[in-house]
């Protein structure tokens, strides 16, 4: 497939055909390691839209992506057998249906071995998927990274679900590991004094962006380390880090992570039982110079580059 000139790695970023890293697009998942996701729905937000158009731009930015992990010296397209497998047949108008169709993708690829790398879309669709992880591997453990704790009630009136209250519902189905889900990044204002101890309350290790500042992105990788004992699932919300490096977000928060603090929290993941993720909520309607996506697409490089040192 190198050799295709539709998606031959050797292409110079601005020729070819835009799939992820120039990945097959494929649906055929024998001998598949892994496998990339889009989910384009952005109806689960509460402020600005546009992260339906996410998946697509991080692909795009992806282009200049050469290969080689320098710093894991580690080539993971020579390590795994990696395909993009398209989208997810998103219904805009109905969240209850996308996240059906979500599950049913998902649980798809993971019935077939391959790992599953997640691009949103809103971080609504984070729900869906620890429903098709949990169905294989049992409640998780979960590395959650976002300025947002994402474990509110309803946001709207007689409509349960929205980009603000997957890990409650998750939760409460019973799809996280007891005693194993952290939260960092986690700041900002929020709309009730007790919002972060209700978030605690129903299980989460919530770490805010003051303690990671004070003790260091070591000292908190060596709690996730501890902490997470099955298999661990990942999701990056991109509002994790500060506007200043990922401004094309929909509820941005200043104060947070630098771009580099974020590639040390992914890469300090190494060694754990990794088995999923997802990085969410890129909006480019709101970037500027596609910094937000060129950082997105990389932190999933950094992911795809974990598996090939465990495949290793």
């Amino acid at each position: 497939m190198n050799d295709n000139p539709a998606f031959g790695a050797s292409l110079q970023p601005f020729m070819g055909i835009p799939s992820f890293m120039r990945l097959p697009v494929t649906r055929e998942l024998t001998g598949v390691d892994a496998a990339l996701l889009g989910i384009p729905f952005d109806s689960g937000t509460s402020y600005r839209t546009g992260t339906r158009f996410g998946p697509r731009k991080i692909r795009e930015a992806s282009l200049m992506i050469w290969g080689h992990n320098t710093t894991l010296n580690v080539t993971p397209l020579k390590n795994l057998k990696v395909v993009d497998y398209g989208d997810v047949s998103v219904i805009p108008t109905s969240i209850e249906h996308t996240m059906t169709a979500i599950t049913e993708t998902a649980s798809e690829i993971i019935a077939a071995g391959a790992t599953l790398i997640t691009l949103g879309g809103d971080h609504s669709i984070a729900l869906p998927l620890l429903r098709a992880h949990a169905k294989k591997y049992g409640p998780v453990s979960l590395v959650h990274i976002d300025a947002h704790i994402d474990t509110w009630e309803a946001e709207f009136e007689a409509v349960p679900y929205s980009h603000g209250t997957p890990f409650r519902y998750a939760l409460q189905e019973g799809l996280i590991r007891e005693g194993e889900y952290m939260q960092v990044g986690i700041r900002g204002p929020v709309s009730g004094e007790n919002d972060y101890d209700d978030a605690r309350k129903l299980g989460a290790r919530l770490v805010t962006i003051h303690e990671v500042m004070e003790k260091g992105v070591t000292e908190i990788l060596r709690e996730v380390h501890t902490r997470m004992k099955g298999p661990v699932y990942v999701t990056v919300d991109i509002d994790s880090v500060d506007p200043a490096y990922a401004p094309g977000t929909g509820t941005p928060e200043v104060g947070g992570l630098t771009s580099y603090q974020l590639l040390q929290l992914v890469r300090g993941l190494h060694g754990l039982n990794l088995i999923g993720f997802d990085l969410v909520e890129v909006s480019p309607p709101y970037d500027h110079g596609d910094i937000t996506a060129i950082l997105a697409a990389n932190i999933a490089f950094e992911y795809l580059s974990l598996l090939a040192i465990k495949h290793r």
